[in-house]
């Protein structure tokens, strides 16, 4: 089965909790750790990825955080796994398939299987995932599930 990056996940997950949690203020990166249970080094990394692609804004501050730079029925899950799968192919710039049947074969059939997957990730807004929240967890969302160890 075809698995997504850890990163690509992350940024999805991250990107719907703030659409949904981001009112009136914006929403800190620690408050989306214990969330969604996202690594801090991970979550930092690709927020400022987001930011510079202009999916999100960093609010600056003691009450700062992270904002969307659109409305929620503007940005889809496409735009933010373009973001994170452009920032990795160039940060990796390897050719992964060196073989001529690689090439000519495997990677023709690759691009396409991508483009088929982009374009129904491009169906699916910021807004269609909030309402989805709404319906599974109510309102106010899910549940924080706290752990206290003494």
């Amino acid at each position: 089965m075809l698995h997504l990056p850890k990163k690509m996940l992350y940024a999805l997950e991250a990107v719907v909790d703030i659409a949904f949690h981001a009112r009136p203020d914006p929403v800190q990166s620690k408050e989306i750790t214990q969330r969604q249970g996202i690594p801090q080094r991970y979550l930092e990394q690709v927020m400022q990825q987001l930011v510079h692609a202009g999916i999100l804004k960093g609010v600056r501050g003691p009450r700062g955080g992270y904002r969307l730079a659109r409305e929620r029925r503007r940005i889809t899950a496409g735009d933010i796994v373009r973001v994170i799968s452009d920032a990795d192919n160039l940060e990796s710039g390897e050719q992964i398939f060196t073989s001529e049947i690689g090439q000519n074969v495997v990677a023709p059939l690759w691009a396409e299987a991508q483009n088929a997957l982009l374009k129904q990730l491009d169906q699916v807004t910021l807004e269609q995932l909030c309402r989805n929240i709404e319906k599974t967890c109510g309102e106010s969302g899910p549940k924080n599930i706290s752990d206290f160890n003494i």
